[in-house]
């Protein structure tokens, strides 16, 4: 059996049962995408977040990390329009929770991770001392394997080639 129709076998040699070591992200990416599309969902239905201002706002929360941010810029392209903003790191996280968890073009999905941890830890923690009392820098590193490794096994990224690699072969002989 191959493995995202490139040749590799899923057992790494000749037999035909799947080696451990293919089975050693999926913890970690089940993880990630639970915890992605619950964080997007919750900020998506708090109203308190997605205010401009006031207690628990988002606009409130980056004006009080502005002077403290590693990249002040950048919390200030999201206070133009904090509701705005918090729609679209809502939905981002939503939409990469959901990829990674059907494992559906996982690679894009584990870089469009690293990219909002990378975001938040360049914004919102970067200021915890010590630094890894932050939690982004974290969620950004749990990312990157999932960002050169993909999802080989139990996810649409392992059934698409094969799905179209069937469609090519029929396409020739109709």
């Amino acid at each position: 059996m191959t493995l995202l129709g490139r040749g590799e076998t899923l057992s790494g040699g000749t037999g035909r049962r799947p080696s451990a070591s293919l089975y050693a992200l999926l913890p970690l990416r089940l993880f990630l995408g639970v915890t992605f599309l619950y964080a997007g969902l919750d900020k998506l239905t708090d109203g308190a977040f997605l205010a401009s201002d006031g207690p628990g706002s988002l606009g409130e929360l980056m004006r009080s990390c502005r002077d403290s941010a590693g990249a002040p810029w950048l919390v200030d392209l999201g206070l133009h329009s904090p509701v705005g903003f918090g729609w679209a790191i809502g939905l981002g996280e939503v939409a990469v929770g959901a990829a990674t968890l059907l494992g559906l073009f996982a690679r894009v999905a584990a870089a469009g991770g690293a990219l909002i941890s990378l975001c938040l830890w360049l914004t919102v923690s970067w200021s915890s001392t010590p630094y890894y009392y932050g939690n982004d820098l974290v969620y950004l590193m749990a990312w990157l394997p999932l960002a050169i490794a993909g999802a080989p096994l139990l996810s649409l990224d392992a059934v698409r080639p094969r799905r179209r690699a069937r469609a090519r072969r029929g396409a020739l002989f109709t």
